[in-house]
């Protein structure tokens, strides 16, 4: 397995944990992080206040990893399926009352000095809404 794909794996690791620390630890702390379908969001702090967020909101797992690289030693992505529950409703999205949700969803990264300097998420934001009943 390469560096690249061992930190991604780290990344994920920590997030199907739900250890905040260990997922900080893998980041830079200029981090940017490209939210789907939204905002940049760059820094340590930012991303920690977005897992706050996520946590409250959402309570999620991912199964089916695959972790891509190539021929550059910074650079790689994940496929995975998302299996949430929408725990809390999230402002400007439909009210939650528990619906459960399957989304295949992907990540890319960008690696600097061994830790995850961006990542850009996607995911189907129409699909999600159809399945929480929006």
């Amino acid at each position: 397995m390469s560096d690249v794909a061992a930190v991604i794996g780290a990344y994920y690791a920590a997030f199907n944990a739900g250890d905040k620390q260990a997922f900080l630890d893998v980041l830079t702390d200029d981090v940017a992080h490209d939210i789907n379908q939204g905002e940049r969001q760059v820094g340590k702090e930012a991303f920690g206040r977005f897992v706050d967020h996520m946590t409250r909101c959402y309570r999620e797992q991912l199964t089916d990893m695959v972790i891509m690289t190539g021929s550059t030693p910074d650079r790689g992505s994940a496929e995975f399926i998302v299996h949430g529950t929408y725990l809390a409703t999230d402002e400007g999205l439909p009210e939650a009352n528990g619906q459960t949700y399957t989304l295949p969803a992907g990540a890319f990264f960008t690696l600097r000095d061994g830790k995850v300097a961006r990542i850009t998420n996607y995911y189907n934001l129409q699909d999600w809404l159809a399945q929480v009943g929006a």
